[in-house]
């Protein structure tokens, strides 16, 4: 009755706790924003995934996934080709795990638990030893506290159209006068309207768009220099000064495998 497919709506009412879906997306796929019933950990064995939702963005490489809680509307996207790895979880099966979208660390052993998920069938038996795989596997998510990179919209076309040219364009230097020259506004009256409608000045904004940038090309495979130059940084350790004030880590450290 309860076949795998690629449908998540096929995994939200299965009268288990969890399922397990596998799906290989091919590098620049999208999905639009969407929500589910269920709490969603979304992962990828090999690429990358950047996941968006109101509370920010997060870009996960193969040693982490982003735990989405119930009913949070959320967008994705891969980098490289990712073996998706989604498990739907039932919000009263893992009240350990937090209210607000977060990293979960993915080591070898919850790695290796997922993708036997994947295998188990939907209705499997809770008391043999699929059941146990599973009852382990939700025991293994642990949230790892990792800062979301958040770059809010403005909500104004002429506004909209500056982050969109920034954000196209992150390696510019978009000088508080360059960018005021491109909307078209003095370069006090785009510092004022920037702030009040994103609730960041433009200097930060720049800021996290390149930061969404950087990890993104970090998570793809791409050296600390050559991400450097790309952002516009004279540097590869301006970059990591940058990225390590920001974050708190180096981008070494940001992508480090987590220890089972």
């Amino acid at each position: 009755m309860y076949e795998k497919s690629e449908d998540r709506e096929d995994y939200q009412d299965v009268p288990r706790p969890l399922a397990a879906m596998a799906r290989d997306l091919p590098d620049g796929h999208h999905i639009a924003p969407h929500h589910h019933r269920r709490a969603q950990l979304i992962y990828g064995t090999s690429g990358a995934i950047t996941v968006v939702t109101g509370h920010g963005a997060w870009v996960v490489p193969a040693t982490r996934g982003v735990w989405v809680p119930a009913g949070v509307t959320h967008a994705m996207s891969c980098t490289g080709t990712v073996r998706m790895r989604t498990l739907y979880v039932q919000p009263e099966a893992a009240p350990h795990l937090p209210a607000r979208p977060s990293v979960v660390a993915v080591g070898p052993l919850l790695r290796e638990l997922v993708e036997a998920a994947t295998r188990i069938p939907l209705a499997y038996d809770v008391d043999g030893r699929d059941g146990a795989v599973m009852a382990l596997l939700l025991h293994e998510l642990v949230p790892r506290p990792v800062p979301a990179l958040h770059l809010p919209t403005a909500g104004e076309p002429d506004l909209d159209r500056l982050c969109a040219a920034i954000h196209a364009e992150p390696g510019r230097s978009w000088s508080t006068a360059a960018a005021a020259a491109h909307a078209h506004l003095s370069p006090r009256t785009l510092q004022r309207r920037f702030a009040a409608a994103t609730g960041m000045t433009l200097a930060h904004w720049v800021r996290q768009s390149r930061l969404l940038h950087a990890v993104t090309l970090l998570a793809g495979g791409l050296p600390v220099t050559a991400v450097a130059a790309r952002l516009g940084y004279a540097t590869p350790s301006a970059f990591t000064a940058m990225f390590h004030r920001a974050l708190g880590v180096t981008p070494g450290g940001y992508f480090a495998p987590p220890a089972d």
